[in-house]
């Protein structure tokens, strides 16, 4: 019985240390996933505008900005520095000033801006994920 007992006690701590432990490691860095679910909420948003037809040039610079600025943080904040993650980034960086500088006024210029970077980011996210 005290064997059974001393086991059980042991079981339920080390169940209690791995939860505290796991804990910790998700917490480690939460910058990567804070960019890109920024960069999800700007990319939606600019989607959806499309898809509602409502596409007003002042909000959609916004979000391409907010994009544009927030992509520059990608290499800094997820360190890695394979070739492939780095021209994935730069592509990212490129295809959104491209965008920004178009300065896309109706749907149809937006929809066609967004292209080159969706297919970036599915791209990267196809590897990387």
């Amino acid at each position: 019985m005290r064997v059974a007992l001393l086991i059980l006690l042991g079981l339920a701590i080390g169940v209690v240390g791995t939860a505290n432990v796991m804990s910790l490691l998700a917490q480690r860095n939460p910058m990567p996933t804070a960019i890109m679910h920024t960069m999800d909420y700007h990319m939606a948003s600019l989607k959806q505008a499309v898809k509602a037809q409502h596409c007003d040039a002042t909000q959609t610079a916004r979000h391409l900005l907010r994009l544009q600025s927030t992509a520059t943080d990608i290499l800094p904040v997820f360190g890695i520095h394979e070739k492939n993650f780095v021209d994935f980034a730069n592509r990212l960086q490129t295809h959104l000033q491209q965008a920004t500088l178009a300065n896309p006024a109706s749907c149809a210029a937006l929809a066609t801006a967004l292209r080159p970077i969706n297919q970036t980011c599915d791209d990267c996210h196809r590897q990387y994920r």
